[in-house]
């Protein structure tokens, strides 16, 4: 059984009325972190403090990559004569993935104090929001409640009387996939091609306008108000039987399951558990074929995976897969994987920021032998081929992570579901599938 979480803690507002505003916001405790932080104990929340609680929360990367926070933070130097700046990813575009948009439109303001507070830990005094250019609604959400914490003395100069300056402002792309990549990004953000940049330097040394900058998910930061005001060790214990993986997560779940949507649960819940008592079960009538845990450029996990695999950062790591940015897609007995894979090659193939040959090149080969095998004109010898040079697209080859990302998504369906693509074969053998 899955261990209830007794209050959600980042969703905790979340279907009230009006929770993208500030006075319901408020009314829950917010910004009480930041005026703890700033005044009831000043003294003790230096910028090293924050720092040490967030890294003592084991709280990791709530878009993708699952790095610790807190030493992320750490590696931004101070005092450097440059300015430094905070950055919130919500460029949300993996498919399956959705939790970080109900953030944006709904709980806006937890954003907002989150960065607010990574500002003082990195003496900070300016933050931009970058969003995802089609969340036209979450962006006005997010531009409103900037507006509302200005007037209230949260955001701006001289913060509630305290000294601390702290500016933000949103930014929206236009809707590339590669922004959601951090050094893409910050291209974007300064005017440019959204394009990877060469690492090192990373971001945190040479970031925006080659000054030291952090770049964390929009969930990172709705964590951060609940870390300073509760401690991080509490954060840590509140996921199950592995403190390395803390806190809780939000996952969108989408797919075969009765109850689709987002949810917030203890990390290290079992994830039948989750699929059975949380997101209602599989379809009736049918069974559980097969899940893809984190958003569509994780590992696809079988049936047999899926039942011993828990959700945190390390069950999943043994089992072969990421939880990933916890975009959770769940496939019945009645999915055609040829089909899916069909989908996912195409989007990365039209996603690519063609910068690096063997990402460019490669992905639309992927693309090219799955339309064949669908149409009827593939032969074996183009999976061979195909499982072949995708052992070429990443692994160091390419600048940034997508040609990885299109692999780690495609090819494990391939090999676990091989026996689907030698049926497309043989229909295209008999003429059926022409």
């Amino acid at each position: 059984m899955a261990a209830p979480l007794e209050k959600r803690i980042i969703l905790a507002d979340y279907g009230k009325p009006d929770s993208h505003t500030l006075s319901v916001y408020e009314a829950g405790g917010g910004y009480s972190a930041l005026k703890k932080a700033l005044i009831s104990e000043k003294d003790k929340w230096t910028p090293d403090a924050i720092i040490n609680e967030v890294k003592a929360s084991n709280l990791r990367g709530r878009g993708g990559a699952g790095f610790p926070t807190g030493l992320k933070w750490s590696f931004v130097p101070r005092n450097t004569g440059k300015p430094t700046y905070v950055v919130c990813n919500a460029d949300e575009s993996e498919p399956g993935t959705f939790k970080d948009r109900v953030i944006l439109e709904d709980l806006p303001h937890s954003i907002i104090e989150g960065m607010i507070l990574a500002g003082l830990a990195l003496e900070s005094g300016q933050g931009y929001i970058y969003l995802r250019g089609e969340f036209y609604k979450g962006w006005q959400r997010v531009d409103a409640a900037i507006q509302e914490a200005y007037a209230k003395g949260y955001l701006g100069e001289n913060i509630l009387g305290s000294g601390k300056t702290f500016h933000l402002a949103t930014y929206r792309g236009a809707g590339a996939y590669i922004c959601g990549e951090e050094t893409a990004l910050l291209e974007s953000l300064e005017g440019r091609r959204g394009h990877p940049r060469l690492k090192p330097p990373f971001p945190a040394v040479k970031g925006l306008y080659g000054s030291p900058t952090t770049v964390n998910n929009v969930e990172t930061f709705a964590a951060i108000p609940h870390i300073i005001n509760n401690g991080g060790d509490w954060f840590k214990k509140l996921g199950i039987g592995n403190e390395k993986s803390g806190g809780t997560k939000l996952f969108s779940v989408s797919g075969h399951v009765m109850k689709p949507g987002v949810y917030e649960v203890p990390m290290g819940i079992s994830l039948i558990d989750f699929i059975n008592e949380t997101a209602g079960g599989i379809r009736p009538g049918k069974e559980l074929k097969a899940v893809i845990p984190g958003g569509s450029s994780t590992p696809v996990m079988t049936r047999q995976e899926a039942m011993r695999a828990k959700l945190d950062y390390e069950s999943m790591a043994e089992i072969g897969t990421f939880l990933g940015s916890g975009g959770m897609i769940v496939l019945d007995s009645s999915t055609d994987m040829v089909q899916l894979t069909k989908r996912l090659a195409d989007f990365y193939a039209h996603e690519s920021c063609g910068q690096c040959t063997p990402c460019r090149e490669g992905s639309k080969w992927i693309a090219d032998i799955i339309d064949r095998l669908i149409d009827g004109n593939a032969v074996e010898e183009d999976l061979t081929t195909l499982l072949s040079f995708t052992k070429n697209m990443g692994n160091g080859t390419t600048i940034c992570p997508f040609a990885d990302a299109n692999v780690m998504g495609v090819v494990p369906i391939v090999e676990k579901f091989y026996d689907e693509f030698l049926y497309y074969l043989e229909k295209g053998k008999s003429g059926e599938g022409k």
